[in-house]
């Protein structure tokens, strides 16, 4: 099994920046890709960012590419999502997610989740 835990959420103001981080436990890192969903209230769980698990391959939602960056440091299984020129509409909670396999994987159907993280934007 492996276990996520979320870190780094909180409020920010529109333009600003929030780095969330994700850390790994449990039986297996090497070879999970990684990923990061958010759902915001009212609405349904959506993709936000994949990456594999060399870190040479990443995916973006059309709604973030440009402004998030996802990342990770598989010496200290942590996974990273860097999110800059937040708009109040990326108000969610951010949930962290693990498969094994690739980014399509990990989009698809994660087998892993994290408890979720809250990001607030205000205008």
């Amino acid at each position: 099994q492996v276990q996520l835990v979320e870190s780094g959420g909180g409020l920010v103001q529109a333009g600003g920046s929030l780095r969330i981080s994700c850390a790994a436990s449990g039986r297996t890192f090497s070879g999970y890709a990684m990923g990061w969903f958010r759902q915001a209230p009212g609405k349904e769980r959506e993709f936000v960012a994949a990456i594999s698990w060399s870190g040479g391959t990443t995916y973006y939602a059309d709604s973030v590419k440009g402004r998030f960056t996802i990342s990770r440091d598989n010496a200290k299984n942590t996974v990273y999502l860097q999110m800059n020129g937040l708009k109040p509409e990326d108000t969610a909670v951010y949930y962290c997610a693990a498969s094994e396999g690739n980014t399509a994987t990990v989009r698809r159907s994660p087998r892993y989740w994290g408890q979720g993280t809250q990001v607030t934007v205000s205008s």
